[in-house]
């Protein structure tokens, strides 16, 4: 005979559930939050057993946010329900990320343009190049990614991205790309594309405001580095 261990099993004082309605969800730990996602154990392991073993196997909460589907199925009494809800989970997080640009926020500094990417890009395991487009107010009227790479010249050229930023009738752009290192050092070729595309946008009447590297949760900005 099967049995599942589900969080009602558990004593009161250990149910997540019941502990998220007394104290708030920012109380509770990753490990109590993705209990409360996944619902149930398994047969032979608590739904904590099964938490402990998706985080081990991905090593962090970063990478397991960043795995597919099939991959979290993949970890013995995951599956693929449970593998939807957990991913699903994620992506509401990163939609939340960009809810700002619904409501046109205004771009004043660095600061402001790193808080409006940095949740959702410090997760990312490979470099992205993003570009925030601003009305003539500074306000951000459409992001949009341009490459998934290793930064270069051939990835991101001048044309490809300033097709897009006329079609907007944008007035100036932030050019954002990750470094998931942990380093926002800027190398050799970061420096000579971000040149490149400043010299572009000037011919355009298309002003570069800066350039944001995102490194886990800190940010290196160009402009005020003096690099532009």
């Amino acid at each position: 005979m099967s049995y599942t261990v589900m969080i009602k099993d558990l004593p009161l004082q250990e149910r997540p559930r019941e502990r998220l309605m007394q104290y708030g969800p920012e109380y509770l730990s990753n490990r109590e939050l993705l209990a409360i996602l996944l619902q149930t154990g398994t047969q032979n392991q608590s739904v904590f057993g099964l938490v402990d073993q998706l985080i081990a196997h991905f090593g962090s909460l970063r990478d397991l946010a960043c795995a597919t589907c099939e991959e979290m199925a993949a970890i013995k009494g995951i599956g693929l329900a449970k593998a939807a809800q957990v991913l699903a989970a994620f992506e509401l997080a990163k939609r939340l990320s960009n809810a700002s640009l619904e409501v046109r926020e205004v771009i004043h500094s660095p600061q402001d343009a790193a808080s409006i990417v940095i949740n959702e890009m410090s997760l990312l395991d490979r470099e992205h190049f993003v570009i925030l487009m601003l009305n003539t107010k500074h306000a951000v009227i459409a992001r949009k990614v341009v490459s998934i790479g290793h930064l270069n010249a051939s990835l991101v050229h001048p044309r490809e991205l300033f097709k897009d930023v006329i079609k907007k009738s944008s007035a100036a752009v932030i050019l954002v790309h990750n470094h998931p290192s942990g380093d926002p050092t800027p190398s050799d070729e970061d420096i000579t594309v971000t040149k490149r595309l400043c010299e572009a946008g000037e011919l355009l009447g298309i002003r570069v405001l800066d350039h944001i590297i995102v490194a886990g949760k800190r940010y290196l900005s160009f402009r005020e580095q003096g690099l532009i």
